[in-house]
């Protein structure tokens, strides 16, 4: 690895241009404060509690200021715009926990998806990991209201020297051999951590996503350090060759893909990511609860570790690849996904919505809709947890449910207004009439749908 006094003039370029985009979120003044009052709606605040009907919610600005009862918050609220909601239903802001905006880095692409989860309810996303100058650019135009888009928080990727030979590593580290960008960092056993950690966390990022083809040492000591300077890790769920326990005895504060936690149940692990073979689903029970996967589950409860299931991403794409016998195989079918992710919801796990897939200009509405319906169709979850996952876990997920993921004083004014009951129905999701985003709204109505060019077809 290239030493930090060593590094590249592109890399000083790099960061010169991260650390303006930080200044630039800074320096810019909010919106003029407005009061507002949403009056006489039902709330489900996304904390897991029965909905709250005939309610009223009031806003200053970004935040919300206080809930209560239809008309008492009228001396708090006499000067507010008032907004009618009799007979709609109010939900916190959606939050998809896996996307990839930059790979490779394509504006109009980006704004485009981004423009269909804001419209469709989504107010926050994690990136996660994708070329961070592109990335934090458009967290930028979110945050300040420049282009309709939810809010973005981003992880800088560490993984073994071997993977940097993925084509995408190129798509997204331009202008640096692979594996010394610092948002995509090669790490062995001589690399300084500090220096590393100290690398991603230069370019704003959230966390740090641990990848692949590291040991289990190597994954325990990526992840004390970034700890120890205040990042989160968002790591795969296996790491190859280190095991699913592996990662999760290491801390790791959210794993990706509740289908690589079969890979525990195989006596020998696969020595890299680039190793396809799917998991030996023989080797898992069956019906029921697996044991070893139980053994996981019972390990990430005591240690409060977040499940990003990405269920979905693995039912729609397995017909897909049934059907090319060119593609690559899926690491587990859509089934035994489904088998693994009801496990989790037995054993109490918060479960996050990432999709890690996007869907074609033909699909009106954000990918993580289907992660929705897949947590309350095929995993049997009741709508209530659902919007519990999409909401407050979400938030939890990202390192930020202190602002968002709940209707609650005090948080940003982050929700979505219903025509119709999502605990009726988890398709009632896509009655959507209003996204209220920091105070902002969206209506639905304004919805310009992103074209078949501007989307393009590279998933």
């Amino acid at each position: 690895m290239t030493s930090v006094r060593s590094r590249s003039p592109a890399l000083v370029a790099a960061f010169q241009s991260l650390g303006l985009a930080a200044s630039l979120v800074a320096a810019t003044p909010p919106a003029a404060a407005e009061q507002i009052i949403y009056a006489n709606a039902t709330v489900i605040d996304g904390t897991g509690g029965p909905a709250r009907r005939d309610q009223d919610i009031l806003i200053d600005g970004e935040r919300i200021v206080a809930i209560g009862a239809h008309g008492a918050l009228a001396s708090q609220a006499s000067g507010a715009r008032r907004v009618d909601l009799s007979g709609r239903f109010v939900i916190p802001g959606l939050i998809d926990s896996h996307v990839h905006l930059a790979t490779p880095p394509n504006r109009v692409r980006a704004e485009a998806i981004l423009r269909r989860q804001l419209y469709g309810g989504v107010t926050a996303v994690r990136d996660m990991a994708d070329d961070l100058r592109a990335v934090g650019e458009l967290s930028r135009a979110s945050l300040v209201g420049e282009i309709p888009a939810p809010d973005i928080y981003y992880a800088a990727l560490m993984a073994g020297p071997s993977f940097f030979e993925d084509p995408r590593v190129l798509a997204v580290s331009r202008g640096f051999t692979p594996g010394t960008a610092p948002w995509m960092q090669a790490i062995d056993k001589k690399t300084d951590l500090r220096a590393a950690v100290t690398l991603a966390r230069g370019t704003s990022a959230s966390a740090i996503k641990i990848y692949a083809n590291l040991p289990a040492e190597r994954v325990k000591a990526i992840t004390t350090e970034a700890h120890r300077q205040k990042l989160m890790i968002w790591a795969h769920s296996a790491v190859f060759p280190a095991r699913p326990a592996d990662v999760i005895a290491a801390g790791a504060d959210s794993i990706s893909h509740v289908c690589y936690l079969g890979y525990e149940a195989q006596p020998e692990m696969l020595a890299a990511y680039q190793d396809r073979t799917p998991v030996d689903e023989a080797r898992l029970a069956a019906n029921g609860d697996d044991p070893v996967v139980a053994r996981l589950f019972d390990a990430m409860l005591r240690r409060g570790t977040i499940l990003d299931a990405t269920g979905s991403l693995f039912v729609k794409f397995e017909a897909a690849r049934k059907a090319d016998p060119k593609a690559k195989p899926l690491r587990c079918s859509g089934a035994q996904t489904i088998r693994l992710t009801q496990q989790a919801w037995r054993a109490g796990l918060p479960i996050s919505t990432g999709t890690d897939f996007v869907d074609p200009a033909s699909n009106p509405w954000p990918e993580v809709h289907a992660e929705l319906r897949y947590l309350a169709h095929d995993v049997g979850m009741p709508p209530i947890a659902v919007i519990h996952s999409a909401t407050l876990v979400g938030a939890r997920a990202a390192g930020r449910d202190k602002d968002m993921g709940s209707i609650e004083p005090g948080k940003l004014a982050n929700f979505v207004v219903l025509a119709a009951d999502p605990l009726a129905d988890i398709n009632n999701i896509e009655q959507i009439e209003m996204t209220v985003k920091r105070g902002r709204e969206y209506r639905r109505a304004d919805y310009v749908a992103p074209t078949a060019k501007e989307l393009g077809n590279d998933d």
